[in-house]
């Protein structure tokens, strides 16, 4: 059963400003050490940077908050399975509140699809409760 569904679009351009002006103010504020960690490694880390600003704002849709109701940036990250394939690991007041809307007796699952072509970096995001 589908829970919530969020999408975004995001400027790797504006990312790169907040990135020119603000540095590491801004990656720790808003980014979790993982999504620093990969993004930094990256050729285009702006793009890398941009891609899981736009995940958390579509993972924040999904819940039905926004970026509000005790949901703050780094209680949402971009993370990746075994596999490779992106999925969204959630803390906090996130985490709280993806509890708060699965039914009794199933669990969550967060699917993430990642795109960016310059100058967007674009994120869906699907929470899925499925049975025990």
């Amino acid at each position: 059963m589908i829970i919530g569904i969020g999408s975004d679009l995001s400027d790797i351009r504006r990312i790169q400003n907040s990135l020119d002006r603000f540095g590491e103010r801004f990656t720790n504020r808003v980014y979790t050490e993982i999504e620093r960690t990969r993004s930094e490694r990256k050729p285009d880390r702006a793009a890398s940077y941009a891609k899981r600003f736009a995940a958390k704002e579509a993972c924040a849709k999904a819940l039905g908050t926004g970026i509000r109701r005790g949901v703050f940036w780094r209680d949402m990250g971009v993370v990746n399975m075994r596999s490779g394939q992106p999925t969204m690991a959630l803390t906090n007041g996130a985490l709280e509140r993806l509890n708060a809307i699965i039914p009794e007796g199933m669990k969550p699952v967060i699917h993430l699809s990642l795109t960016d072509d310059h100058p967007y970096a674009q994120a869906f995001v699907i929470i899925e409760a499925v049975p025990l």
